[in-house]
């Protein structure tokens, strides 16, 4: 009975190894690329088993006291059977693992034949070698993706959509296929799922935030186009009069070889029935752009305008045409800026000789640069590497267009990508002519030059802009003479303005520190502490900032800001100034203290209880705080001065800065000096240190005051 019931237990696990293989079999001969990965894995997990179980497995010692009646050749048999079953399949997973890896290096060899032909615009070669590609390994994403890009071109939305569900299949983080995906729904004006796809890309990568932003804005530009061309239709079959104009209007311009005159007119005329945004789509559906920038006669009138002349009147009617289509309409934006000739034609424009084409092209590209949008359309299509040179000439003309040049400056610098371009012109171009308007302030628009410095002062964001303005020694003495320029004006509220920004953009550049810097330091140190007593708040407190900046690149700078009495006027500021001139003064002082000791001697002179400095260890500014405590350090140097605040809260103002409240280890640094420091120069404050349990932080400091 043991024996019968042993060979029937063999012989259902046979028959169940037999239908596990089956199964394995029939997963790895499946189409399904998910299938066939998982048929693999079990395939590779199995004669892995297989192996441990063959080297751990000990020979059964036979057991005499039982009686086998079950015939050895039999079982025998069916070992050596079922042992070349397993050899057989393990023989035919290594030759499946080769052919893989064989399939692998030639649909990789195809995918790069494909992405050639893609190079080339061959996008229905490219298509087929993706396609034997995948049947080659029909597991391998990116041929998915790659397919569904050359489809995208051909328009073939269906089977975008329909490549790129594979390639989830292949890896369901794919971003490249929800990228793709999102196109496609897009072009088949399926704006939900569309929003869809985009969103998965920033749910499996928050940092895609960029890309995502520009997608949605994609699908909302799209679909409000959809939207205003509905409208547009339904009013124009209604016979709104404006509507029917339009197209009328267009008809008569797109006659070819007409007068200049009677395009100029015409497109006036046109400009006039350009009410909302009915008219303007109109403009767009029936091929305004087209119709108008092909024109051979407008084309040829747009490159010769000269003023009092009739292709001057042409290209001024025609600006003001592009802003009446234009304004609060982005897709007909899109389209003008992604016209061909408007490339060339629009700094062409800019750059005329004729004041009113100057003006309405500053006015139309003011209308693009108001929004997000339209300043990414003016970054992507137009080169702006001159754009910085160009606007800024313009500060120099005495009527608005100066302005206007400024404000569409002050925009465009908004986008990170412009401010990249601006490097490349910078050093050749724009400084040289920058700094001989700096020279010439009394000659150019007093408003428009303000503008220009700030805008300048804002481009020192850059690092990049920023280390060039600060290495230039002609910028630096620009800005120095229209300094002295600005005072010698007294008190006019325009050139105290330019003072102002002036400062506001030396101190960007003071930033840096180079050989430049430092030469110029005394002077301007010189110009911030004559400006000290301006009656401007604003000034003065820029004043400081600066002086905060320069001094500490210059020794010579902080010795005769110090002659000059810089310590008592800050010391002044810090008892009547607000938040920021406090924070530029505790600096200013902190710098001079540092190394001049006539400097620290001034301070324990002038503010003997340390009222002021005591006081600013309170401050909720931590910068202010360990500014203060690196002053009170370098004043305990001077013989009496920590014996005056034996009767102070000194010793526990400091500690609880060195203990652990600031934030700042700069900051706790700084009071553990101080306080190592007033220990060191008076014992008796050590009393109130013990008292105060503080004397482990006091040790702890020890370790700072011994390495100064």
């Amino acid at each position: 009975m043991m024996a019968d019931e042993l060979e029937e237990r063999d012989l259902q696990k046979f028959l169940r190894d037999v239908d596990e293989i089956a199964n394995l079999v029939q997963g790895l001969n499946s189409t399904d690329p998910a299938v066939q990965e998982k048929a693999i894995s079990d395939t590779e997990k199995r004669l892995h088993i297989q192996e441990v179980r063959d080297d751990g497995e000990c020979k059964t010692k036979l057991n005499r006291t039982v009686i086998n009646s079950q015939d050895v050749a039999t079982r025998d048999m069916e070992t050596v059977r079922r042992d070349s079953f397993m050899s057989a399949l393990e023989k035919d997973a290594k030759e499946r693992a080769k052919r893989r890896k064989k399939n692998e290096c030639l649909a990789n060899a195809l995918k790069e034949k494909g992405n050639d032909a893609f190079s080339k615009g061959d996008y229905a070669t490219a298509i087929q070698l993706y396609t034997e590609g995948l049947e080659k390994q029909k597991d391998m994403q990116v041929l998915y993706t790659n397919r569904a890009q050359a489809h995208m071109k051909l328009q073939e939305y269906k089977k975008v959509i329909n490549d790129c569900e594979w390639a989830l299949k292949c890896n369901e983080k794919c971003i490249k296929a929800y990228f793709h995906m999102g196109k496609a729904h897009l072009a088949l004006k399926d704006y939900s799922e569309s929003r869809k796809s985009y969103q998965k890309i920033l749910e499996i990568d928050p940092q895609k935030e960029s890309l995502f932003k520009d997608c949605m804005n994609e699908v909302g530009l799209q679909e409000r186009k959809e939207k205003e061309e509905e409208k547009a239709l339904e009013e124009f079959q209604s016979g709104k009069y404006t509507a029917v104009s339009v197209k009328e209007l267009l008809q008569k311009l797109n006659r070819p070889d007409q007068n200049i005159l009677y395009y100029a007119g015409g497109i006036r005329v046109l400009t006039e029935s350009i009410k909302d945004c009915t008219e303007q789509t109109l403009f767009r559906t029936n091929n305004g752009f087209s119709i108008i920038s092909d024109n051979k006669v407008i084309r040829r009138g747009l490159s010769v305008a000269k003023e009092n002349t009739a292709e001057a009147e042409l290209s001024i009617s025609l600006l003001i045409l592009w802003q009446a289509v234009c304004a609060g309409n982005e897709e007909n934006q899109r389209l003008l800026l992604t016209h061909p000739d408007v490339n060339v034609q629009l700094p062409m424009l800019l750059s005329s000789d004729v004041p009113e084409i100057q003006k309405q092209s500053l006015a139309l590209l003011s209308l693009y640069s108001q929004t997000e949008n339209g300043r990414s359309l003016l970054v992507r299509h137009q080169n702006l590497t001159k754009w910085l040179q160009m606007l800024i000439a313009f500060v120099s003309v005495m009527d608005d267009r100066a302005s206007c040049a400024m404000n569409l400056l002050s925009n465009l610098i908004k986008e990170e990508k412009f401010k990249i371009q601006c490097r490349i012109k910078l050093s050749t171009s724009v400084l040289p002519l920058f700094t001989q308007l700096l020279k010439t302030v009394k000659q150019v628009n007093q408003r428009a030059i303000t503008q220009c410095i700030g805008i300048m002062g804002d481009l020192c964001a850059d690092i990049v802009i920023r280390l060039q303005m600060a290495e230039n020694q002609e910028c630096w003495q620009a800005c120095l003479k229209l300094v002295d320029e600005c005072c010698s004006t007294g008190n006019s509220a325009g050139y105290q303005e330019c003072l102002f920004t002036m400062l506001g953009l030396m101190m960007n550049l003071s930033l840096e520190s180079n050989l430049v810097i430092q030469e110029h330091a005394v002077d301007v140190s010189r110009r911030c502490l004559s400006l000290l007593g301006s009656k401007d708040g604003r000034i003065v407190t820029r004043a400081i900032g600066l002086l905060s900046h320069i001094l500490p690149v210059s020794s010579m700078a902080v010795e005769e800001a110090v002659t000059g009495g810089v310590v008592k006027r800050m010391l002044r500021f810090l008892k009547a100034g607000g938040p920021t001139t406090c924070c530029y003064a505790i600096k200013t002082l902190a710098v001079c203290t540092q190394s001049n000791n006539q400097a620290r001697e001034e301070v324990v002179k002038s503010d003997k209880k340390f009222d002021v400095l005591l006081k600013l260890l309170a401050s909720e500014n931590e910068m202010v705080v360990g500014n203060a405590a690196f002053c009170l350090s370098k004043c305990f140097e001077v013989p009496g001065a920590a014996s005056s605040l034996l009767n102070s809260n000194v010793v526990m103002i400091l500690l609880k800065h060195a203990g652990g409240e600031a934030r700042k280890t700069s900051v706790k640094e700084n009071a553990a000096v101080a306080l190592g420091k007033l220990c060191a120069a008076e014992p008796r404050h050590i009393l109130q240190l013990q008292e105060l349990n503080g004397m482990a932080i006091l040790n702890s400091s020890m370790k700072y005051v011994q390495g100064l």
